[in-house]
């Protein structure tokens, strides 16, 4: 039996989190896991104020994490990304959250054995509204966490 049944790794759809997908995918088909990817939004009936504020920090990316359209693009080529990295049994599931908060619901409810995200940290100012998933996973993650190195 597996020491390893089932991997969580988080996306937000960036070259960095994909990459951290593809490791998590190669990790999980190595020992059989199920993989399951997952992205975090915002719901569609954000507050205006709030919505504003999201695109004037996240720029290009805001779209990335309003409503749950694209989230799901997001972990469909994700998913693709792990079964060309050796994922066998892939899930995806998008969650209403934050970047921070959704991966580590998912391993609860999923009772993963392992968190897989890339090291990439958000910028000063994306942190403060959206936390810093790397560290934050780390520091309250209910299994073992693999940080990813994805950049540089």
């Amino acid at each position: 039996m597996s020491a390893c049944r089932t991997v969580v790794a988080g996306t937000d759809g960036s070259e960095s989190s994909l990459r951290a997908v593809a490791r998590a995918g190669a990790l999980a088909g190595s020992c059989g896991a199920t993989l399951v990817v997952a992205s975090a939004h915002l719901p569609t009936e954000v507050d205006d104020r709030e919505l504003s504020r999201a695109r004037d920090v996240l720029r290009d990316g805001a779209h990335q994490v309003v409503g749950s359209h694209p989230a799901e693009d997001t972990v469909r080529r994700a998913a693709d990304a792990a079964r060309a990295a050796g994922a066998g049994e892939v899930r995806t599931v998008t969650v209403v959250g934050s970047p921070v908060e959704a991966p580590l619901d998912v391993v609860a409810r999923e009772e993963a054995d392992l968190l897989v995200v890339g090291d990439r940290g958000l910028t000063s100012v994306q942190g403060r509204l959206l936390g810093s998933v790397p560290s934050d996973a780390t520091r309250r993650s209910t299994c073992d966490v693999l940080v990813v190195h994805t950049t540089g």
